[in-house]
């Protein structure tokens, strides 16, 4: 499958100064709100966030939905080593191609640790946080011991991931998988096939804990407390170091805050955008 015949929304594309092609859904017209999905195969921007980003619209933002590279329709280079410098300075490339000098970065476990290695490389184009369960704020050791990560390296080694694979991994990113439908099942399992195989072998992201201090901006957090992906206890860490956080702890949540419970969760967003 090419990613033109991806069963995906298909928007705009930005190139890059050294060529990469990164696609993103624009939705919206406002201060502008970039969003930055999870890893895992089959990830894109549509898939984390399509019951989110249209309600940020319709209240007066601008949505910036990115596939970030190696996930969606964006590009995949298989000589990339997908470390969190590789995100951020693509994250920087990207945002100043499509003209954005200020915004609020929104990201969702790799996608809020890109956030915040973001916000502490360039916090002059960074207003504000909003994350999901963010990574960067544990050793990488933490994370691989975690059930929902063992769960799914095991079962991409494996082989192809059809949908019953994708169902096998992604119900432990829910604390209800009965919210999986199959479309996205589908969905995730056609963009896992076009990703290379360093993308996750070279994915390494550094605990930033000790430098959260730095972040001068406001940060609205999120964790579901049954999260299997990365523990919760993350929260602690962010509240105790960076000077302007606060966080929603939510019980009976797993990995997608957004998904499992998507109308608090852009409730308080929203609400955070326009009032802080």
């Amino acid at each position: 499958m090419t990613l033109q015949d991806l069963p995906l929304p298909l928007d705009r594309y930005a190139e890059l100064p050294n060529g990469m092609r990164l696609h993103y859904l624009d939705s919206g017209q406002g201060p502008v709100v970039v969003w930055l999905h999870g890893s895992g195969p089959g990830a894109s921007g549509h898939s984390n966030f399509k019951g989110n980003y249209p309600a940020f619209a319709a209240a007066g933002f601008r949505n910036i939905v990115l596939d970030l590279p190696g996930f969606g329709r964006s590009d995949k280079p298989a000589d990339a080593q997908y470390n969190l410098d590789f995100f951020v300075s693509r994250l920087s490339a990207f945002l100043e191609v499509i003209g954005v000098k200020r915004c609020t970065l929104l990201g969702n476990s790799l996608g809020g640790a890109i956030a915040l290695g973001q916000a502490l490389a360039r916090p002059d184009l960074v207003e504000g946080l909003i994350l999901m369960a963010p990574g960067g704020v544990e050793a990488r050791e933490t994370y691989f011991r975690m059930e929902g990560i063992k769960r799914m390296v095991e079962t991409y080694a494996a082989g192809p991931m059809g949908v019953a694979q994708m169902r096998h991994v992604m119900a432990l990113q829910l604390y209800d998988a009965s919210l999986l439908d199959d479309a996205l099942l589908a969905e995730r399992a056609a963009v896992a096939a076009t990703q290379p195989a360093n993308l996750f072998s070279t994915m390494m992201v550094p605990d930033m804990t000790e430098r959260l201090h730095e972040l001068k901006c406001p940060i609205l957090g999120f964790w579901g407390t049954n999260d299997n992906f990365n523990p919760a206890s993350g929260a602690m860490k962010i509240l105790d170091h960076a000077p302007q956080a606060r966080f929603i702890m939510i019980n009976r949540c797993g990995h997608w805050v957004q998904v499992e419970h998507t109308d608090l969760f852009n409730r308080s967003c929203i609400d955070f955008l326009k009032r802080g």
